[in-house]
């Protein structure tokens, strides 16, 4: 995408991003002080990278959230307890700057975040439609649901944005383990190896569902988007389902939902490829960049080895 083009696309991302992850109550301030404040991650880290980019992001989030609810534990909880069903911008805006603040917040706010989803999620148990008791704190479901939201942004910016190395890959599940901790995910993977085996170990749990479906026809309709970009969304959603690793796509009933043609699979990586260089003044990750005294454009100018010469 030409450079002018992306100039272009900053305001209506602007506006896109604060629909995606500012809650009411929140804005940019919550990333950019108290100055120098440092995150969980130094921004010299992987995820830094990994979540900067909103493409990526959002396919990413969608394959999270697939895999969470191919789960009958954690398909029960969020069905039941969450307004995701009726009011689902407002569960993803709180879900993105939940993201957002777990990789660029000041660690005293990050902290306090986290305790308070942890307290919700304590209230959170029932039973499951064939009679299984769930829990929110049970430490697996924990471990799951932090390792498939990392699967799901890791897959989707290697997939759609740029590739990323085994060793790379390493690091970016034990970075997760700074922020599992304080979430009681305490045996969330800390390697890809980790991450496959998980994968295996789970994939007797996990089934097909109707609110698979479900939720897959709500992002698709729902405003998430900037408008310059409302029309790709439906190819984001199918890109999400890619995602999700074959053997499963079929075992949970998505093979269908996640075809893409070669020219759609150019398309998304085209758009993940322009987000890598559209610097948006009030992301999370700028004005992170801002609160540690470093250039707006920090991230921009280093790839996943390592800043640039």
């Amino acid at each position: 995408m030409a450079p002018a083009l992306s100039e272009r696309l900053k305001r209506p991302f602007e506006t896109g991003l604060a629909r995606l992850i500012q809650p009411e109550g929140t804005g940019p301030g919550d990333f950019r002080w108290p100055a120098g404040e440092p995150a969980l991650l130094a921004p010299s880290s992987i995820s830094w990278r990994v979540f900067k980019n909103p493409v990526s992001l959002f396919v990413g989030g969608v394959a999270a959230v697939l895999l969470e609810l191919a789960e009958p534990g954690v398909r029960s909880g969020v069905w039941t307890h969450s307004t995701f069903r009726t009011h689902p911008l407002d569960r993803l805006r709180r879900t993105g700057y939940a993201a957002m603040m777990t990789v660029y917040g000041p660690r005293s706010r990050t902290e306090a975040m986290i305790a308070g989803i942890t307290r919700r999620h304590a209230q959170v148990q029932g039973h499951t439609p064939d009679g299984r008791p769930y829990r929110a704190t049970d430490p697996d479901l924990l471990d799951w649901v932090h390792a498939t939201a990392s699967f799901g942004f890791l897959e989707a910016y290697h997939l759609y944005v740029a590739p990323v190395s085994a060793a790379g890959r390493d690091t970016f599940y034990e970075e997760g383990q700074a922020a599992a901790v304080l979430y009681g995910a305490l045996s969330a993977p800390r390697s890809q190896a980790g991450m496959d085996a998980l994968l295996a170990r789970m994939s007797g749990r996990l089934e097909p569902s109707p609110i698979l479906h479900e939720f897959l026809r709500i992002v698709r309709r729902m405003p998430a988007l900037p408008v310059v970009l409302r029309p790709l969304q439906g190819l984001l959603v199918d890109a999400a389902v890619t995602v999700v690793p074959a053997p499963l796509r079929d075992r949970l009933d998505l093979g269908g939902a996640g075809r893409l043609s070669a020219w759609q699979r150019g398309v998304v990586r085209r758009a993940g490829a322009a987000m890598e260089r559209l610097v948006l003044v009030n992301h999370p990750a700028v004005q992170a960049s801002r609160r540690l005294g470093l250039p707006d454009d920090y991230l921009f100018r280093v790839g996943l080895g390592g800043p640039s010469a």
